[in-house]
């Protein structure tokens, strides 16, 4: 074990803590880890988004501070304003803007997030990441539910009433693996740069997303980097190169990821200043240890006095995770879904209270409570559906997209 992998067990055991882990970072994401945990007077924030109460923590005392979260959190950064030492790291599930359709989490908090005086800082070497195959995954027939859910979208793609669905499903998992083996297991599995842990009063995050949500820097530049389009890799490296090939020209992936950054587009022209917005990078495929991506990069410049919390309102939750447009296609998703999406598609991350920002969107990832005889892991999968997707490939997607979250919780 590695001594920061060491380091970050020791961690674990405390009650509220986090490591925002860069070792399975890019040149673009930067190549540095954050850790940090909590004192019993330090202050972390929940958010319940069924009661519309956020609430505030400091040891054992708690208090209702609020019904918006993106408003309290703003409230709390800005009383830092400035201070390098200070940030916050934590999640946004997908319900947390009431004002979207969307329904909230019944197992877990909607949004978790910590106040962090003088994180941990880690620098990670370079260096190269050798393909790791995608893990079989028995595909079987298609369910039912999967089926039904799938015709309904394709019904309402053919009424105009949107262009792209992103279809997911939950499936719960019991294993006797501990989410911090399990997320030690991940990270050397399927290294991603925005792979993380985060604990919080029995609730645990494992991340190993490589999408961007977005980040703002010291200038108020606002990027995010949306994934749309994905296929594994392949046996050998002639059928690797065959995948990539496929993935940049076939045009059922161009035509997904060309929506989704349409979308973007839009919700940044709500904050950016006129004529910053642009793609400086459309449909690039960008290859991880068991899957190649189609990624596009939009950035724009905030207007004077768009703060850093309300321009991460303004593009949530992330278009690649809804579909276009987005509120109707929420509408589509949460009648054709048979379970909350909980911190699923959500976002996690940190904030700075010097105004940056850098948070993932939460896909490729496990989310932990302990039972009677061991864990329960909830695992979120699924992928962008339009008039020209097949029901089975679809549905094989989903299920080798989450084969390697499902083998780090075997027992060995």
């Amino acid at each position: 074990m590695s001594d920061l992998a060491a380091r970050f067990v020791d961690l674990a055991e405390r009650e509220r803590v986090f490591w925002l882990d860069g070792g399975g970072s890019r040149t673009w994401s930067g190549r540095r880890s954050l850790l940090g945990a909590l004192g019993d007077e330090d202050v972390s924030l929940t958010y319940d988004a069924t009661a519309r109460e956020v609430r505030r923590h400091t040891g054992t005392h708690d208090e209702v501070v609020g019904d918006d979260v993106f408003a309290v959190l703003a409230e709390e950064v800005a009383r830092d304003a400035g201070d390098p030492r200070v940030g916050w790291a934590g999640y946004l599930g997908y319900a947390c803007r009431p004002d979207l359709p969307a329904t909230p989490s019944a197992t877990v908090p909607d949004a978790v997030w910590m106040r962090v005086r003088d994180p941990v800082f880690v620098d990670h070497p370079i260096g190269p990441q050798a393909p790791a195959r995608t893990p079989t995954a028995a595909t079987g027939p298609v369910p039912d539910d999967y089926a039904a859910a799938f015709a309904e979208v394709q019904r309402q793609l053919r009424l105009g009433n949107s262009y792209e669905v992103n279809l997911t499903y939950r499936e719960q998992l019991e294993s006797v693996v501990d989410p911090v083996t399990a997320y030690l297991r991940l990270r050397a599995a399927s290294p991603a740069p925005y792979a993380g842990f985060l604990r919080h009063r029995g609730v645990h995050l494992l991340s190993s997303s490589p999408e961007r949500y977005a980040t703002v820097d010291r200038e108020g530049w606002l990027e995010t980097r949306p994934i749309k389009g994905t296929t594994p890799r392949g046996a050998s490296t002639e059928q690797d190169q065959e995948h990539r090939t496929a993935l940049a020209t076939d045009p059922k992936f161009r035509a997904e990821n060309l929506m989704v950054v349409d979308l973007l587009r839009n919700d940044l022209s709500m904050v950016c200043e006129a004529g910053t917005v642009s793609v400086p990078s459309l449909m690039a495929v960008e290859s991880y240890a068991s899957v190649h991506q189609l990624v596009s990069t939009v950035r724009g410049r905030l207007r004077p006095g768009v703060g850093t919390v309300e321009a991460l309102r303004a593009l949530f939750p992330a278009g690649s995770m809804t579909g276009a447009p987005k509120r109707r296609t929420m509408e589509v998703v949460e009648a054709v879904e048979g379970s909350p999406r909980g911190v699923y598609a959500g976002a996690f991350g940190w904030i700075g209270a010097d105004g940056r920002a850098d948070l993932g969107v939460v896909i490729r990832s496990l989310v932990a409570t302990a039972t009677d005889t061991g864990w329960r892991y909830e695992l979120g999968t699924g992928g962008g559906i339009t008039v020209r997707s097949d029901l089975a490939e679809e549905w094989a997607e989903t299920r080798w997209k989450a084969e390697r979250l499902r083998s780090v919780l075997q027992v060995t």
